[in-house]
């Protein structure tokens, strides 16, 4: 069966891209939205559903339930152990996955046509009477606090942790979502079921689902599927206060390399400088070997085999951030050299043939985000939590190529912030 399901997959992936979406947004008789588009040329099925909240929804004292919590859920089921539980889901050749993040929790699942009641009856379960057995807590317990581990000597770990607690202080994003060592140690079975019913509620649920079924069968299928869910879980999270004190804070560690996470305000995604922003920064530092850091940084000086800029949008905070390594004696010039093309950039902006380039290279990668049943689905719900809107995949290109230079250069001057850029240094620095 699970052959089946490759095969059915391969076939997904190679359907026509974005061109073909047309998306269906409606409520089922619950109540429930949804966005559907129908596929029917194979004998498969997507869904997503994310629960607005994530990990950022731990209890006070309880950093990393929510983690442990999710990679808990389909270790069993109602009458199903986590052995029984994966052998039944395997024996229909179906796919769930369970992950959670600063915002979301997200369940993926994937299964035939000809399985699907069957399917939907076992994430039914998992999603409504998760066993959470003491033994499945014990043994993905140890596994997190492994993970724990590794990261207290992963200087990527080390940096952005330590980034994180800088920027964000006591709010949930400044620490990490797996937790430390003594609150992961300390969680209880009545945590974790806590942690459950706080998270996975209707009042915060989005969903998508692309593929082999039809308006109305879809409709009474979710109604039934999340039918016993709470209508209501915790309190969001309050919105974050970013900080950027425009300091080199440098935190020792023995390593040969020196890891550099930094940072500056960044700008939300429903603003009319959205697109703006986002072409400047695929020609500051995200538009991969032809962005100016990378170029300046890597190619001109050999400082460090990668260097990245990124706009990163959450639900409670907008921020700008980067990442270099280098050598520990040659750091402090890869710092440098970011800050003066950073400050460089601001004051004279970008050049026509850098937009145009910045311009191609994002309208000629979005279809190919497209490449399948489970991929459109991902990207539908994100587009719905983010209050896109259904027309966002076929005006998103027009919006970028909108942009003019005299505006993506008034962004520049008016974003980009050279004396708020923040680092955090992780490693045995020269010259800081």
């Amino acid at each position: 069966m699970k052959a089946i399901l490759a095969a059915v997959l391969g076939l997904a992936l190679a359907l026509p891209a974005a061109a073909g979406v047309t998306i269906d947004a409606f409520k089922t008789d619950s109540g429930l939205t949804v966005w559907h588009v129908e596929e029917t040329s194979i004998p498969f099925v997507a869904l997503e559903l994310r629960f607005k909240g994530g990990a950022s929804l731990d209890a006070e004292g309880k950093r990393g339930a929510v983690n442990l919590m999710t990679a808990l859920i389909e270790e069993g089921a109602g009458s199903l152990d986590a052995r029984a539980f994966a052998k039944a889901r395997d024996g229909l050749a179906a796919s769930f996955s369970y992950s959670v993040s600063d915002d979301t929790l997200s369940v993926s699942a994937r299964f035939l046509s000809e399985n699907r009641a069957e399917a939907l009856a076992l994430l039914r379960e998992s999603l409504t009477a998760p066993r959470f057995d003491q033994d499945a807590v014990d043994r993905v317990r140890a596994q997190v606090v492994s993970g724990i581990r590794s990261d207290e000597k992963d200087p990527n770990a080390m940096a952005r942790q330590a980034f994180d607690l800088r920027v964000y202080g006591a709010h949930p994003y400044g620490s990490d979502k797996s937790g430390t060592l003594d609150s992961v140690t300390a969680l209880t079975r009545e945590d974790i079921l806590a942690a459950f019913r706080s998270t996975v509620a209707r009042d915060r649920l989005y969903i998508s689902v692309v593929g082999d079924i039809s308006r109305q069968e879809l409709g009474p299928v979710l109604d039934t599927l999340l039918a016993d869910l709470p209508e209501t879980g915790a309190p969001l999270p309050p919105v974050a206060a970013p900080a950027f004190d425009g300091q080199t804070v440098v935190i020792p560690f023995e390593t040969p390399q020196s890891v550099a996470m930094f940072g500056q305000p960044g700008i939300p995604f429903d603003h009319p400088d959205y697109f703006a922003a986002y072409l400047l920064n695929v020609v500051l530092g995200g538009g991969g070997f032809e962005s100016r850091l990378m170029q300046e940084v890597r190619e001109k000086r050999g400082l460090t085999y990668g260097v990245y800029s990124y706009l990163v949008g959450k639900d409670g905070a907008d921020v700008w951030l980067g990442s270099v390594q280098s050598a520990n004696n040659r750091i402090h010039e890869a710092m440098e050299v970011i800050k003066a093309e950073w400050a460089r950039m601001q004051t004279e902006g970008v050049t026509e043939k850098e937009l145009k380039d910045a311009k191609l290279y994002l309208t000629g990668a979005y279809p190919l985000r497209f490449d399948g049943n489970g991929p459109i689905a991902d990207i539908l719900v994100g587009m719905q939590i983010e209050d896109m809107g259904t027309d966002y995949i076929a005006t998103r290109n027009d919006r970028v190529n909108a942009v003019t230079l005299e505006q993506i250069n008034r962004v520049a001057r008016d974003y980009l912030k050279p004396e708020q850029l923040s680092f955090t240094v992780v490693g045995q620095p020269k010259g800081l």
